[in-house]
């Protein structure tokens, strides 16, 4: 480990959830005990590439429906290396002046978004535990940024999944959106067992095994996580069924996708 890594307090003892996502959609952003850990999961589940970009597909879609909706501050949590794609291009296609606040405590995210963003200045990431809202929602990065008087999109993708019940996920959720103004809304993905094979089981029970909790939900647990939020058609769905660009890409099996997905929006009764 060279004094930078130490510095910055990046793990090579275990396999990193971010660096593994990041290597499976083709990033340079990880390291070897990651690659080796993320083949394993390829052997377990050779399409996992592919499903990796089908939630970075979701995602993007989402983020440009809130963009749609007049939503122009977007609050990222647990969003990994902020690569090509990511949300601050697509919001900013739309409006150059929308803001971004990426949050992660992945010492590589947050160095490489030091890189990558460095020229933008709306747009910036936290380091700071996802779990502990007030150290995001209190950031001088994050109030300098968002303005908590207009709608905010919170994002959750394939981040929830990590998170146990015991550690009280929906209380974790309404800590986010609970400061937040009518009109504002959540983005949520998650890794699921409905409609899947063993293989998926098998790659959650890796992810335990490296000492990562996974927790495959189904859509009523998902839908009592955000109860009381008013839920954006289609619904909870697999990602490629969620508002698809062309409805021909949804394909035959969407199950295939392992992972669910839905928008909620805080209206005037959540309110």
């Amino acid at each position: 480990m060279t004094e930078e890594h130490a510095k910055r307090g990046i793990d090579f003892d275990k396999p990193n959830a971010a660096r593994v996502y990041d290597y499976l959609i083709g990033g340079k952003l990880n390291y070897a005990i990651d690659r080796e850990f993320a083949e394993r999961i390829l052997e377990v589940r050779p399409e996992a590439r592919d499903l990796a970009l089908l939630n970075r597909r979701w995602l993007r879609r989402a983020v440009r429906f809130g963009a749609e909706q007049g939503i122009r501050q977007f609050l990222d949590i647990g969003s990994g290396m902020p690569t090509v794609g990511h949300v601050h291009e697509v919001v900013q296609a739309i409006d150059p002046e929308a803001r971004v606040v990426y949050v992660d405590n992945e010492p590589v995210a947050v160095a490489h978004s030091e890189i990558v963003l460095k020229d933008n200045d709306n747009a910036e990431m936290v380091q700071a535990d996802a779990e502990v809202p007030d150290t995001v929602l209190e950031h001088p990065t994050t109030e300098r940024l968002l303005d908590f008087g207009k709608p905010v999109m919170v994002i959750m993708a394939a981040f929830i999944h990590f998170i146990p019940d015991s550690r009280n996920p929906a209380g974790l959720i309404a800590a986010y959106l609970d400061p937040l103004v009518p009109g504002s809304c959540l983005a949520l993905s998650s890794g699921t067992f409905e409609g899947q094979g063993e293989e998926v089981r098998r790659a959650a029970e890796l992810y335990r095994n490296s000492g990562t909790d996974v927790v495959a939900r189904s859509r009523a647990e998902l839908r009592a996580l955000v109860d009381g939020f008013e839920l954006v058609p289609p619904g909870i769905v697999f990602t490629p069924e969620w508002r698809p660009d062309d409805p021909g890409q949804v394909g035959d099996h969407p199950e295939q996708a392992s992972q669910l997905a839905l928008v909620v929006r805080k209206d005037q009764r959540a309110g």
